[in-house]
């Protein structure tokens, strides 16, 4: 807006001249020089927003985030990650990091497709949910209609299913691919082999997680919509969607899908060997890309997916006979945090880990797919993104002076250097903190040098005060600074561990 207005200020600038009789040839090429400052910074907004999915003013550091993630793939042993984060409806980074196979070596690009594992259970879900809308079917359909031979099958509903009450034994509980899951199989069989024994419980009286029902989900779309699950999950959600990087039981060994890794008491990344055919299907069968699930995201969110009232049911909480919440609706986890509604779910097949966190009020989500098992680095990676994107929580009080993460940094500096300053501590703090205690820190903390980021980890309330947990990186490794602080901005703790 303030390059327009410069703009109109210096054409009515030329005008006059114009008027004045001055020479013409000089005005055109002012104008000219003009255009061309008004191309420039129209054509440099246009390379800011095509970089970053928003101008320059984003309100959380994206380069700190993309440092995070540098540093987690090469100090966790990640293989390969791809990452997008969605704010107000636009994608504001993706990135692959690392690579998609050790053996070519190919880096993970934006478009490298990964495992989603159960991720594909809320796809499954809408398909069920649209088949209801168009009545084709019943989300209180009893199980009998379609699978007559099942245990209970007049007792437990469809939507028993998508909420895992139903009591069917999970066939997929471990984490390793056992010896039954190496030979293909027909869906329909799994279905017979763990449909038709005794239920682990009463239905509707537990919540427990079971892939098993989202096998029989799978077949009940195919059933009443007269079409393979995958051309229906196709026309009906994937294409109009514009989700060409995502594919339902594809070869992964073709060109552009990472390939999955595992590991055993600390190994090295070694080849997983996948589930064979008939294994997960409707329960964890895609492939895709994070830049494909925001599409996902967003899609579902502003209603472009489901009717408002069926997406209401997709994103309730199961309550059960004994009237607690599971915390579960169809396909997705429901939470509340800082006292916005999270929705999420993860997914984990042989070789791949997968999150997906979506915050619907500010049209926001955080996506992370890994070709390597281990969800311990992954989780942790989503956490502190999904905290940078929440809202903030009104329940914290407002401090005086600099941000959590610049005071921790700056005492830290001042613990180094043993020049801490009485007045910016707590009464109580500064009795404990002796001259002695920081002559003691200052030994043991210059080893570190100085940090080179500063990150807050957790933050909360407590006794009217900031707690904040901040994570303090250096060359030679991380440290955890747990500080306290009231709202005149005084540090009544500061507590130093190793991560």
């Amino acid at each position: 807006m303030r390059e327009k207005r410069k703009t109109r200020e210096k054409i009515n600038s030329l005008l006059e001249e114009l008027k004045k009789k001055e020479s013409i040839m000089r005005i055109l090429k002012h104008l000219f020089c003009a255009m061309v400052i008004i191309g420039l910074v129209i054509q440099a907004t246009s390379i800011v927003q095509g970089i970053t999915g928003q101008p320059a003013s984003a309100t959380f550091d994206l380069k700190a985030i993309d440092a995070l993630v540098v540093e987690q793939v090469k100090t966790k042993g990640l293989v390969g990650l791809s990452l997008a984060i969605m704010q107000d409806g636009r994608v504001v980074l993706a990135k692959g990091y690392g690579t998609r196979s050790l053996a070519s070596g190919l880096p993970v690009t934006e478009d490298t497709m990964f495992a989603i594992g159960s991720i594909t259970k809320q796809f499954t879900s809408s398909c069920i949910l649209l088949l209801a809308e168009e009545g084709k079917l019943s989300v209180t359909d009893k199980v009998a209609k379609y699978y007559p031979n099942l245990t209970r099958a007049n007792d437990i509903t469809l939507l028993d299913l998508m909420n895992h009450v139903s009591g069917y034994p999970d066939y997929y509980p471990l984490d390793f691919v056992d010896r039954r899951m190496q030979k293909s199989i027909a869906v329909d069989e799994v279905i017979r082999q763990y449909g038709t024994t005794k239920l682990d419980f009463e239905p509707g009286t537990r919540y427990s997680y079971s892939n098993t029902g989202y096998l029989i989900l799978g077949r009940v779309v195919e059933k009443a919509s007269g079409e393979p699950f995958e051309q229906f999950l196709s026309q009906r959600i994937l294409k109009p969607i514009g989700m060409n990087h995502t594919r339902y039981e594809p070869d992964p060994s073709g060109a552009g899908f990472a390939q999955g890794y595992t590991s055993f008491a600390l190994s090295p990344p070694q080849a997983a060997v996948p589930e064979e055919k008939g294994w997960i299907s409707a329960a964890g069968g895609l492939y895709s890309t994070p830049s494909d699930l925001a599409k996902w995201d967003l899609a579902l969110i502003d209603g472009k997916v489901l009717k408002p009232e069926s997406y209401k049911l997709m994103t309730t909480s199961r309550k059960l006979a004994d009237g607690r919440l599971t915390g579960y609706g169809c396909g997705l986890s429901v939470s509340v945090r800082n006292g916005e509604t999270v929705l999420s779910h993860n997914g984990a097949v042989s070789g791949f880990y997968a999150q997906n966190t979506t915050i619907p009020s500010s049209r926001s989500a955080v996506i992370l797919l890994s070709n390597f098992e281990d969800s311990t680095p992954v989780a942790a990676i989503n956490s502190r993104v999904v905290r940078s994107i929440l809202p903030a929580n009104p329940d914290l009080p407002k401090i005086a002076g600099p941000s959590a993460s610049d005071v921790a940094k700056a005492f830290f500096h001042r613990l180094q250097t043993a020049t801490v300053g009485r007045s910016e501590l707590g009464e109580e703090f500064s009795y404990f903190l002796t001259d002695a205690k920081i002559r003691g820190a200052a030994e043991r903390l210059k080893l570190y040098g100085d940090p080179t980021g500063a990150e807050v980890e957790n933050i909360h309330e407590r006794g009217g005060m900031e707690v904040t947990t901040v994570r303090l990186t250096f060359k030679s490794g991380v440290l955890k600074a747990l500080m306290y602080r009231t709202p005149d901005g005084k540090i009544q703790q500061y507590f130093i561990q190793k991560d």
